[in-house]
């Protein structure tokens, strides 16, 4: 005869593995200084470029800086970052971040995967679970910052992250100058909204295309798309990054665009990007004390 108490005790115990993993995660987070969530409402906005520079800069800069890749179906923050192809060791029970140059510590589903090409084909409960443990059970240390880049969308993974990390500077907007992607970013600001997390701003990518020869900037996909959409949703527009072939090839090497041989057409925006975002999260921060 079945014992009726052993769901109660399976029950029990799966909340005492969850409150304990609640509380690693409190922890880890305590740890961290700031936290900022960097979020699209649509794909091929280039959200993993802004998130990948973003904390390179950082950390370049001389500050303990953590990337931590959220997307679970599309990582690719090992490729952007030199680290594609490292996998990740444990110490102590806890996995240890890849190190990237200038000391970033990058954490993905890519060096779980024993090759590049298999899909993630798992359900939403499996992909929350591996987030939290990313989290939880990942040795970041003290850091200064903690860049996380979301998948697109509003849906598993970032209310996960919102949910582990309740007191995050706040959610940083990657959109095109196209309607097509406007539209779904401002489902992303609502969102940020309803978790109650605050919104930094909006980054307008891939705004004017800059010849790589002559440096003359074309707007292909039009321009100001961007700033329009952050006023009418009543949230700060944080500045412009130019649609430049240096930016996508050196994504592809994994090299950052700090120091990089690019011209001051694609560098200076980047630069102005960095110090608008570290602006706004100070800025929230004072107004939070």
């Amino acid at each position: 005869m079945t014992d009726p108490a052993q769901p109660v005790s399976q029950a029990q115990a799966r909340m005492d593995a969850y409150e304990q993993q609640q509380r690693a995660i409190e922890k880890r987070a305590g740890q961290i200084r700031h936290i900022v969530l960097v979020m699209s409402g649509k794909g091929g906005v280039g959200k993993s470029t802004v998130a990948v520079q973003l904390a390179w800069s950082l950390a370049m800069s001389g500050q303990k800086v953590g990337l931590l890749d959220a997307d679970l179906h599309g990582p690719s923050d090992a490729l952007m970052t030199g680290t594609e192809g490292t996998r990740m060791s444990t110490k102590d029970g806890l996995m240890q971040p890849v190190s990237a140059s200038g000391g970033l510590k990058v954490v993905s589903m890519a060096m779980l995967l024993e090759d590049p090409d298999t899909p993630t084909i798992w359900r939403g409960p499996l992909r929350a679970g591996l987030l939290r443990q990313f989290i939880a059970d990942v040795d970041w240390g003290t850091l200064d910052w903690l860049i996380v880049d979301l998948p697109p969308g509003t849906g598993d993974e970032p209310l996960t992250i919102a949910q582990s990390f309740p007191d995050a500077d706040g959610v940083l907007i990657v959109t095109t100058p196209q309607k097509v992607s406007q539209q779904d970013c401002r489902k992303a600001i609502n969102f940020a909204h309803a978790v109650k997390l605050p919104v930094l701003g909006v980054i307008e990518n891939m705004s004017g295309f800059v010849c790589p020869h002559c440096g003359e900037h074309t707007a292909i996909l039009q321009e100001g798309g961007g700033q329009q959409m952050a006023e009418q949703m009543q949230v700060p527009f944080l500045g412009s990054l130019p649609l430049a072939p240096e930016i996508a090839l050196l994504g592809d090497e994994g090299k950052p665009v700090e120091g990089g041989d690019v011209p001051d057409t694609v560098s200076e925006p980047f630069a102005r990007m960095v110090d608008a975002i570290v602006h706004r999260v100070e800025e929230t921060e004072e107004q939070d004390a």
